[in-house]
């Protein structure tokens, strides 16, 4: 005997339906139609310094707690206003609050020109006289130094080769060791000819890279983030998030094509810089002259740099004074996600803090020392 439909109550959630669904839309147009704040990038700072595309960002605490400034390396791929993309929830703000004086690299949008540009021209070029202006601005010898992503690469060598100028090096999300099948990316990058994507387009376009990005996972970032944005359009929080979100992520710079091409060919197909076998302008290298402490973020659930990628960095370093952290997060919520924010940038300015007073200490001693000897050999 079959059952009975409902109808009487198919109707009455229809109507009901009907009537939230109506509600909602109306709270949608409002929400839509009122002045929305979407600006990223916020937070006040200065341009110090300025070489051809490159931009060098200066945010100033109101207070300097920890005495050895931090710069901070992005990656070419996208735009360091994801450090600052909102108020309450930006890792520049936070950094600042507890002390922390920051330099920022803004690499700018390359053109043709820069196409012959290689990871040596960024690293001995515009890294290597960023920190010379600082060192000098600043009338010091040493500084800290922050990579992210591929600025995290080209943080592990700009180190490697000038330890003598860092004083502390914090990697996050940062590729180093590329022998992994984990992650569809590192698949795709060991089939990529990067010669011939050079000589098609010169520079490899942001908006490709973005498109290859999306189709690492096209049911969460193409299907899933639109369908949530429409289940939340009432919501003006969520819809001001949602579109600084999309700014940030849809602002691609093209990445120079040598640059591409040797980032491809000697790191993702040959993986030479986590056994030093990296050769940058004649010089090899060589991940055991990183001897300063480091501090080494990643993401369990990166889709782009999987753990397997970022791990093994700090075994093959000549440190001794050397931390792993890993957040149980994807590669760019470590930087916007609320727990994130509220753990992310704490533990690097306390560990900072905790070596700039450590080192303080240790020079103070030397001095004393000095002073108790001079004085032992004048009686």
């Amino acid at each position: 005997m079959n059952a009975k439909i409902p109808v009487d109550l198919i109707l009455k959630n229809i109507e009901e339906s009907r009537k939230t669904t109506r509600k909602k839309l109306r709270r949608a147009t409002a929400v839509l139609t009122s002045k929305l704040d979407t600006d990223i990038s916020t937070t006040p700072y200065r341009i110090v310094y300025e070489e051809d595309r490159v931009k060098l960002k200066h945010y100033r605490p109101e207070q300097v707690k920890c005495q050895t400034p931090l710069l901070i390396i992005y990656a070419l791929i996208n735009r360091e206003t994801m450090l600052d993309l909102q108020p309450r929830r930006s890792v520049v703000e936070s950094l600042l609050a507890q002390g922390v004086e920051i330099y920022m690299v803004d690499w700018g949008y390359p053109t043709r020109k820069d196409q012959y540009l290689t990871i040596g021209d960024h690293v001995n070029g515009f890294i290597a006289n960023i920190v010379d202006f600082v060192c000098k601005e600043k009338g010091i010898e040493q500084l800290n130094i922050m990579g992210i992503c591929m600025g995290g690469v080209f943080s592990i060598i700009y180190t490697a080769l000038n330890p003598h100028r860092v004083k502390n090096l914090v990697t996050t999300v940062t590729p180093s060791n590329f022998d992994t099948d984990k992650g569809l990316l590192n698949v795709w990058m060991r089939q990529t000819d990067a010669q011939i994507l050079g000589d098609v387009y010169a520079n490899m376009p942001g908006d490709i890279m973005n498109l290859g990005f999306l189709l690492l996972n096209p049911a969460r970032l193409i299907i899933d983030k639109y369908v949530g944005f429409i289940q939340n359009i009432d919501d003006k929080n969520y819809v001001e998030n949602f579109i600084r979100m999309e700014k940030w992520i849809f602002d691609s710079p093209d990445v120079p094509a040598a640059t591409f091409r040797q980032f491809i060919d000697d790191l993702y197909k040959k993986n030479l810089l986590i056994d030093s076998k990296l050769i940058i302008d004649g010089e090899r290298v060589d991940l055991q002259k990183i001897t300063m402490p480091v501090l080494n973020f990643y993401g369990r659930f990166d889709h782009l740099v999987p753990p397997e990628m970022c791990g093994l960095l700090t075994s093959r370093i000549g440190s001794s004074d050397k931390e792993d952290i890993c957040f149980d997060t994807g590669h760019i919520g470590i930087y916007v996600s609320s727990k994130c924010q509220r753990e992310f940038a704490p533990k690097i300015a306390a560990w900072l803090l905790a070596r700039d007073n450590k080192n303080e200490s240790l020079q103070s001693e030397e001095k004393h020392g000095q002073k108790r000897q001079a004085l032992q050999a004048l009686l």
